[in-house]
């Protein structure tokens, strides 16, 4: 059965974004809605973890859970999801210091 997805992709190869777009509209640049069947939905997946390089990808889909819905992450990002008690919340990584060197 078909359902309605939602991934943001940012900083991605071009050839990226093409191959999304043949199946999800792009509302808004990087923002891509659409619906497809879970299958479909992996294969997409898979293509943007195999080919995300330094950019960063959300995905987005309505699941049997407390929430509604899961997230699936890929590439190098500040915010991560995280499990509690079955519940997604979004963490968020430090960002590196660099500590000021007395002259």
């Amino acid at each position: 059965m078909a359902s309605m997805i939602v991934i943001s992709a940012t900083a991605v190869p071009d050839h990226l974004r093409g191959a999304l777009s043949r199946w999800l509209l792009e509302v808004t640049p990087q923002l891509y809605v659409g619906t497809v069947s879970a299958r479909v939905r992996d294969e997409l997946w898979t293509s943007v973890s195999a080919s995300i390089a330094d950019g960063t990808a959300v995905l987005a889909y309505p699941d049997a859970n407390e929430q509604g819905f899961t997230l699936r992450t890929a590439g190098t990002r500040r915010r991560h999801p995280l499990d509690f008690d079955g519940l997604t919340l979004i963490g968020f990584r430090k960002e590196r210091q660099e500590t000021a060197k007395p002259f």
